[in-house]
């Protein structure tokens, strides 16, 4: 689980992100990403709409990508938002193949700055 500090959790957040955000496209989901104050925590959101699958399906992608985000802060990732978006075919792929999707569209960006002094 994600620590509240560490989650997306109001609705004008996640708007915000979607609109204002760069966003990368794979073939699970899409990506958002929007830079805040470089103090700040990594803020992660999930959506997974009915169109990924029943509620089961639904709640493994969501659980994947909830593990997948906190990598990223125990990586050291900070000062940004990040809502994924999971597409239909998410919950037929595989572990492996989501966290390379995921790490493709935003290790540069997030961890480039997690190195910096």
């Amino acid at each position: 689980m994600l620590a509240r500090a560490n989650r997306v959790v109001r609705a004008d957040d996640f708007r915000m992100v979607v609109r204002r955000g760069r966003r990368s496209v794979t073939p699970s989901a899409i990506y958002y990403r929007l830079e805040r104050d470089s103090g700040d925590p990594l803020r992660v959101g999930i959506i997974v709409t009915r169109s990924v699958g029943n509620a089961v399906d639904r709640n493994l992608v969501r659980r994947r990508y909830r593990a997948l985000g906190r990598e990223f802060v125990e990586a050291g990732a900070h000062g940004n938002d990040v809502v994924v978006r999971a597409l239909p075919g998410a919950a037929q792929r595989s572990w492996v193949s989501l966290a390379d999707d995921m790490h493709t569209a935003l290790d540069a960006p997030l961890l480039a700055e997690a190195v910096r002094p």
